[in-house]
């Protein structure tokens, strides 16, 4: 699995008022991969549009055995909406040279509970409107997803207003926890493969 560069994309919307937000998690993943490997973003544009529509950070992700670097890296935060996620993605993948197969999308999970990360390849976009974006763009479905469950809203919260609001306080104290494991996701799945990820990370509970 660790041959070639990999896409790891961090789905969420721009600007601070956004940053806290639940729908925001899969970039939050991302600042903790780029800070393990003391990375920081700068904008991509050129060759993508006449604005740049990513932030980007080249990397190596994660540790072989014999304790060489893991495999090169592309992490990427769109700088466009959500719903609108697809178009950086896809012209990233082209520009790198990247597969889907090698493309990982990180992201909020509604229908897993806060605090759990489960990963799959391909399958429905769950109502998710950044991945229904990205699989127009690329035309497959056949990427890779690291699922960070936020869990449902309380009562009768409408799914849109909760993901659109920041972590509640109890959240928080668990937050850093949440974003360390799915950073780990993250790498054992482009160092181990997809099973070993799943069967590391589908056995922990909450």
């Amino acid at each position: 699995m660790s041959e070639g560069r990999w896409l790891v994309v961090g789905l969420g919307n721009p600007g601070p008022q956004y940053a806290g937000n639940r729908h925001n998690v899969g970039q939050m993943v991302l600042d903790e991969l780029a800070r393990r490997a003391q990375a920081s973003f700068g904008s991509k544009g050129g060759v993508l549009s006449r604005r740049p529509q990513a932030a980007t950070a080249e990397v190596r992700l994660g540790t072989l055995p014999g304790g060489a670097p893991g495999p090169r890296a592309v992490l990427a935060k769109p700088t466009t909406y959500m719903n609108t996620s697809g178009g950086p993605v896809a012209a990233l993948s082209k520009y790198y040279d990247v597969p889907p197969e090698r493309v990982i999308m990180v992201h909020d999970e509604l229908d897993i509970p806060f605090g759990e990360i489960k990963l799959k390849i391909g399958g429905g976009e769950g109502g998710h409107n950044g991945l229904r974006d990205t699989t127009k763009a690329l035309g497959t479905k056949d990427y890779l997803r690291v699922r960070v469950g936020i869990g449902r809203p309380p009562g009768r919260m409408d799914a849109a207003d909760f993901v659109l609001r920041d972590f509640a306080k109890p959240e928080l104290k668990e937050l850093p926890l949440l974003l360390d494991d799915a950073a780990d996701a993250v790498e054992v799945l482009v160092t181990e493969g997809l099973e070993r990820a799943q069967l590391r990370f589908h056995t922990r509970t909450a």
